[in-house]
């Protein structure tokens, strides 16, 4: 599902405009980056969790040519499926 197909769900199944919906995913959007940007924690109880981490330095290989390079620590950001998510991709409602 794209966004654009996302907006018209959400609108249909809520009453609301296609346009209120968009603005409504603009903003949770910002909310998201923002909590990875400042290393912030957003929690949607049942659904997911998303939080800012701190990745180690390790060493990689080079596919194409099989040298071994160093790879920086970096943050990243973890996306952790809440309960409600986790039963709905074993088929449980």
């Amino acid at each position: 599902m794209n966004r654009s197909e996302l907006v018209h769900e959400i609108s249909r199944r809520t009453a609301s405009t296609p346009s209120h919906v968009d603005g409504v995913l603009d903003a949770l959007g910002d909310l998201m980056r923002e909590c990875a940007a400042s290393g912030g924690k957003l929690q949607i109880a049942g659904l997911l969790t998303l939080e800012r981490v701190e990745r180690a330095a390790r060493t990689g290989r080079n596919p194409r040519t099989g040298e071994t390079i160093q790879i920086p620590a970096q943050p990243a950001v973890k996306l952790t499926p809440g309960s409600t998510l986790k039963a709905a991709a074993r088929g449980e409602r």
